[in-house]
């Protein structure tokens, strides 16, 4: 009996010992998110995923969006609407010369009159052969159309007359702004480019509406706008100081 327990005895403790070896303890799992949850022990969300039917990424974000219980809604713009007076106008072929207005006038043929003229304070410009010119209130090709007929009149048989304008006369700007004065004209302008030009607005100039005082050939007038007004060559802008 006492040798038969020895044999016993081996193989139970063999056994043991061979579960003990095939059974893996607890083995620690981290989490599966990003760094950050790593880092600050929070755990997100996954995005969704678009389906195979179609839609990829963008149906991603309306199925994020959607499930939002916020229910995030994208604010529509204002309009912004400007009421511009009715004095000051596009320019372009029906422009009206005045005293400042730099040209190009071009006489095929001529080398000797096509040339840049500025016209002076008395509203004319001065060329060879036909002397002075009037040009305040004529459009470029009015005032094409007198240069030609006073070449015809005995100097060329048959002359080609071209007028562009090469640089427009200037604007004046005053009030609260930072450097007041008078600046170069540029096609496309507006009160708002205006006040760029001069600085900007002062501290204690009013911001929501200027003074143009423009002129054409219907006279000379005085409105009170806003900042998206167009301006004109030689109009004033002035802009007011606010009370409070």
């Amino acid at each position: 009996m006492h040798a038969l327990r020895l044999p016993i005895t081996a193989v139970t403790t063999a056994l043991a010992l061979s579960g003990c070896m095939s059974t893996s303890g607890p083995v620690a799992v981290g989490p599966q998110g990003s760094l950050d949850s790593v880092a600050y022990g929070q755990t997100y969300a996954q995005a969704p995923v678009a389906d195979a039917s179609g839609g990829g990424a963008i149906s991603a974000m309306r199925a994020a969006f959607a499930s939002s219980p916020r229910g995030y809604v994208a604010p529509a713009a204002a309009p912004v609407v400007y009421s511009a007076p009715s004095g000051p106008a596009r320019y372009d072929n029906a422009y009206h010369l005045d005293a400042g207005d730099r040209l190009r006038v071009v006489v095929y043929g001529q080398e000797g009159l096509t040339n840049t003229y500025a016209i002076d304070a008395a509203g004319a410009i001065t060329m060879p052969l036909i002397g002075t010119v009037p040009a305040r209130g004529r459009t470029p090709a009015g005032l094409a159309a007198e240069i030609t007929g006073r070449l015809r009149n005995g100097f060329i048989r048959e002359p080609s007359v071209a007028v562009e304008i090469e640089a427009y006369r200037p604007f004046f700007i005053l009030g609260e702004v930072a450097a007041p004065g008078q600046y170069p004209y540029v096609p496309n302008m507006t009160v708002e480019s205006a006040v760029a030009i001069a600085g900007g607005f002062s501290p204690r100039a009013k911001r929501d509406s200027v003074t143009l005082t423009h002129t054409d050939a219907s006279g000379s007038g005085r409105f009170v706008v806003p900042l998206g007004t167009p301006i004109g060559p030689g109009d004033t802008v002035f802009v007011n100081e606010r009370w409070f």
